[in-house]
């Protein structure tokens, strides 16, 4: 990248701003070093780390470093061998462990949505935290060492205050003794040894050694011959002190030392934590964005140029921001308008977006995207020199020469007031040739304001280059920093002249020398900007109109949802009842029937249906969503019959449409297509009647009362007249094959549908049926084989995708009749049949 781009972009102010978030010397260093990364792994990879962060700051999964110093130098001392650190310095290591251990608990709980955070803290020792706390343990905050750093310091600490406090009053009681010759009684300390003050001029009254005089000379402090001994003692003591602590820092260091390389980690992880964290602190403070790295699209949405933003930020201003993109058909912008209208602020804030996001910061906009530029070049204010010899225009030519030496793509070239300080037509011919040799040369995304109709006029007729404008308000006569992408804009240089002093008569002189064909230009060029203007206030109305659409759409979606989930919640509701009284009614009736064998039939047989009602329902309810389900349950009536076995009537309750089974007899045909309805006449005795309650077909055996006895295979019911239907019987007609094909009426005769062989079935064939065909066919199966008292059967199903195995397993593995299955052994098919063990 260009030094000179950096400068001109303003980069070290924008990594002061970041600098702010830093909480350590390291982190700081870490953002002093901030620039383009070398390799776009390495860019994604920061941007990623920034990404995470932010998400776990509003998680509140933060991280705080404090009290941090730069580790270098107590870590350069761990690797020489044999060396000791002050307790000030292992506290300081020891809180960088604590700190990292800290940052990395709170990392690790939330690995999954972080694992380039993760990566920087997954392999540090777990050996830190035990060493951060026997420091802890051990030197207090002070720097001093705790009493109980060891028991041998604890016991001469505890040796140092007796003789302290033996000293004391020994000093305490001679100079009782001694009042005359004490100047005040008060021990104090001389050269570490306990001493009292004397007057001069009493000395010879206390034998001793004198330790020193006061400022005045009135005062000796001497050391009475009767405390020498214990002074000597305590300062012996003390040196034993003074050896045991020097014992247990060596040791602390030593630990340290041990754990070297944990601790370069930890150093390491905490500068790079603390560096993300100044950049996710940048993102809230800003309200930023982390850009998108594209192929081939530079793109910036409601971007704000983060240093003017700060900036008036203090005069409670706000930036207005900026929204354009360039892309491989449309690669290069001529901006132009009013001088002071915000162009080169467009370009600043597009160079400087442009470097933070290469360098893996978030940048203040809406949304972002930024190809890996190779290079970003800047040619922006003036840079005369007279000590160069340089004026504005060689000075920008000399610049623009730099440039083109060291544009490399893919290049982001940024060109203010092109072409500008020589004559208007060789520099706007020469503004032309620039911007076309950096586009097509180069290969380069070109940004370039200017003043020059010759380069709006290029905009407008190449293809791959847009006009853009800064909006400049008429009727105030004052810039609104807008950027207008797509129009050409007007310098308003007699406008703003007059705005700045110039008198009307001045101004109103140079209008009248500007010549015809510039005026028209003008004037087309506001003419259009007004067009545009209206065409985006229709723009934004249809899009307030489509969004209010939309809202209502989703509004009446959410409605019909809701209203979906009610029904479906009343649906399973009321079917939860049905099924509940079904049973309760089921077992009431069970419980009357003294057979073992007809009662556990029936209960199998009620098992079955309970379970095929519940098919049925859930069935009907996924088929039919928007609309009321085709077999909905709705309130059930019971009323009670009397059932009559072996000459013994019993008395039970039964749902409508509910069946039963019994001595291996199917008691409910609601479906029974054998049976079909007679012309209405009286019922006599010996019709074949259907029962309403059960829908089974009997043959009434009596009538009396209003009430029939009908008989039901070995099963006697008692019902009233009119809960009885008609019925005929019909005989099939056998086409080729030995298949029934159609029913006709017959006179009291039962005809058994299908071949007789299927009756004693113990072997089903599904290969090349759909899952649902399948599951049907082997549930009736099981319902034949049940009735037909069979134990044991074989489904073959082929190997295939396995989807009809897993279907008929998932029947099978809630189905009332089966007991248990498994696959078949490897000589009757293995895992291409299904074996099944019925319940008896």
């Amino acid at each position: 990248m260009n030094a000179q781009a950096f400068h001109i972009l303003e980069f070290d102010q924008l990594r002061a701003l970041v600098r702010g978030g830093a909480q350590t010397s390291m982190g700081r260093a870490r953002v002093d070093g901030l620039g383009p990364l070398e390799t776009l792994e390495e860019l994604q990879e920061a941007l990623a780390a920034s990404a995470e962060c932010v998400q776990l700051r509003k998680r509140g999964a933060t991280w705080s470093f404090s009290e941090l110093r730069d580790p270098a130098e107590p870590i350069a001392r761990l690797r020489i061998e044999g060396t000791s650190l002050e307790p000030i310095t292992i506290l300081e290591l020891a809180r960088i462990c604590e700190q990292a251990m800290s940052a990395r608990a709170a990392i690790m709980a939330e690995r999954e949505e972080s694992p380039v955070l993760t990566r920087i803290v997954a392999n540090l020792p777990r050996e830190l935290n035990s060493i951060a706390a026997r420091v802890a343990n051990k030197i207090l905050p002070s720097g001093e060492l705790d009493d109980r750093a060891s028991p041998e310091l604890a016991r001469i600490r505890h040796e140092i205050t007796k003789l302290r406090s033996s000293i004391t009053r020994s000093l305490e009681n001679l100079m009782r003794r001694s009042e005359e010759a004490v100047q005040d009684e008060l021990v104090t300390i001389r050269n570490d040894r306990f001493v009292i003050p004397v007057k001069s001029d009493h000395r010879g009254h206390i034998k001793g050694v004198a330790h020193g005089f006061s400022s005045s000379g009135a005062t000796a402090f001497v050391e009475p011959l009767e405390t020498i001994d214990a002074n000597n003692e305590l300062q012996s003591v003390r040196e034993t002190e003074e050896r045991e602590i020097y014992r247990i820092l060596f040791t602390l260091t030593e630990e340290l030392r041990l754990q070297l390389a944990g601790i370069e980690m930890a150093a390491d992880a905490i500068a790079e934590l603390d560096f993300i964290n100044a950049k996710a602190v940048f993102h809230q403070n800003f309200k930023c964005v982390i850009p998108e790295i594209s192929a081939g699209t530079l793109e910036f949405s409601e971007a704000r140029h983060p240093l003017l933003e700060e900036s008036l930020r203090a005069s409670g201003s706000a930036v207005v921001p900026v929204s354009f993109s360039l892309a491989d058909k449309r690669d290069s912008m001529i901006i132009s308008g009013a001088n002071a209208g915000g162009k080169t602020v467009v370009l600043k804030t597009a160079g400087l977006l442009s470097l933070m996001a290469l360098s893996g910061l978030p940048v203040p906009a809406r949304r972002a995207q930024v190809p890996f530029f190779a290079s970003v070049l800047a040619d922006i204010g003036d840079h005369q020199s007279l000590a160069a010899n340089l004026s504005t225009f060689t000075s920008h030519v000399a610049n623009i020469s730099r440039m083109i030496e060291l544009c490399r793509a893919p290049a982001l070239v940024l060109l203010d007031e092109v072409g500008t300080g020589t004559d208007p037509e060789e520099g706007s011919a020469l503004g032309v040739a620039v911007v076309d040799h950096f586009r097509r040369v180069c290969n380069a995304y070109v940004m370039a304001t200017t003043h020059y109709s010759g380069l709006k006029v290029y905009a407008a007729n190449e293809e791959r280059v847009q006009n853009a404008s800064v909006e400049f308000d008429d009727k105030t006569l004052r810039p609104t920093y807008r950027l207008l992408v797509g129009v050409a804009g007007s310098s308003s240089g007699l406008e703003i002249a007059r705005r700045f002093g110039i008198s009307d008569e001045i101004v109103g002189a140079a209008s009248a020398s500007v010549n015809d064909s510039t005026r028209q230009a003008t004037e087309y060029l506001r003419r259009i900007k007004s067009e545009s203007e209206q065409a985006a206030t229709l723009r934004q109305a249809l899009e307030e109109e489509r969004a209010a659409v939309a809202e209502k759409f989703a509004s009446l979606e959410k409605d019909a949802d809701k209203k979906e989930r009610q029904r479906q919640t009343s649906f399973q509701a009321a079917l939860e009842k049905v099924v509940d009284d079904f049973e309760r009614r089921s077992r009431e009736l069970l419980a009357t029937i003294q057979d073992r064998s007809e009662r556990l039939k029936l209960e199998r047989e009620t098992q079955r249906r309970v379970a095929e009602l519940k098919r049925e329902a859930q069935r009907a309810a996924s088929t039919s969503r928007g609309r009321e389900p085709s077999v909905a349950p709705t309130s059930t009536s019971y009323r009670p019959v009397r059932v009559v076995r072996e000459g013994q009537v019993v008395t039970g309750s039964q749902a409508t449409g509910a069946s039963l089974k019994a001595s291996g007899q199917d008691l409910a045909a609601p479906e029974d297509a054998h049976y079909v309805a007679a012309d209405a006449r009286d019922i006599v005795v010996g019709d074949h009647v259907r029962l309403s309650s059960f829908g089974s077909v009997g043959i009434v055996d009596s009538i009396k009362g209003g009430e029939a006895e009908v008989r039901v295979k070995s099963l006697r019911f008692r019902e009233k007249l009119e809960n009885l239907e008609l019925v005929e019987e019909t005989t099939p007609v056998k086409r080729e094959g030995g298949r029934f094909s159609k029913l006709r009426p017959t006179n009291n005769t039962t005809v058994q549908l299908g071949s007789s062989d299927e009756n004693a079935r113990s072997e089903l064939n599904v290969i090349g049926q759909r899952a649902d065909e399948a599951v049907d066919a082997v549930d009736k199966f099981l319902d034949a084989a049940s009735l037909g008292g069979l134990s044991q059967l074989r489904i073959v199903h082929g190997h295939g995708t396995g989807a009809l195995r897993r279907a008929i397993a998932e029947l099978l593995k809630d189905h009332p009749h089966v007991a248990r299955f498994t696959a078949a052994p490897q000589d009757q098919g293995g895992s291409g049949a299904t074996v099944v063990e019925l319940r008896q």
